[in-house]
């Protein structure tokens, strides 16, 4: 199917969801996901859930990746529209949210972090194929984002719903994950 497709039907499956199997699902996400043999991680790039898209809990991975190293850098994305790029920002217990026009929580201010500084990308996604390619909300922030990390930073997806077998219209500058976990599985490209 083309992205534009999976984008429609996927949201679609993900507004079906109550808050009850929304709930259960973040929980069988994050016991996948304390069974990944993750590195020793410094900095993660994470980003603030959209809940009326119905988006995973972010925040549960988080608190988790902070429990498991003390000391762990988080950042937050933050969107320049004029210029089609994402940064990333330190935050801490005091940073402050807002709402940007996509509805999307950015930290208000804070110090840049270089895409090659981050070890992890908690990377949002509506739908996932079995190559590792995503779709997201079509803006294309992500994938620019992503090409500029590390080679070994670790590009994870969370998703409700296994993959689909290929996305169809996928193009070179679509950076695939490293790795997606679902409630019942985890998958490594």
């Amino acid at each position: 199917m083309l992205k534009k497709e999976l984008r429609k039907l996927f949201r679609e499956k993900r507004n079906a969801l109550t808050a009850v199997e929304k709930t259960k699902l973040d929980d069988l996400l994050l016991i996948q996901f304390q069974t990944v043999d993750l590195p020793t991680l410094n900095t993660v790039f994470s980003y603030w859930p959209i809940e009326e898209n119905k988006e995973p809990n972010t925040h549960l991975f988080t608190d988790f990746l902070e429990f498991r190293s003390p000391g762990l850098q988080l950042v937050y994305p933050k969107i320049d529209t004029t210029t089609g790029t994402m940064q990333a920002i330190l935050v801490d217990d005091d940073t402050r949210f807002t709402r940007n026009h996509f509805n999307v929580y950015e930290p208000e201010n804070g110090e840049v972090i270089t895409p090659a500084e981050i070890d992890l990308v908690i990377v949002p996604l509506l739908v996932f194929d079995q190559q590792g390619y995503r779709v997201g909300y079509g803006k294309g922030y992500y994938d620019k984002f992503l090409a500029g990390c590390r080679e070994d930073c670790i590009k994870a997806g969370l998703s409700y719903f296994e993959p689909v077998t290929t996305i169809d219209d996928c193009h070179d500058f679509d950076v695939p994950l490293d790795l997606c976990i679902t409630p019942q599985a985890v998958y490594v490209f």
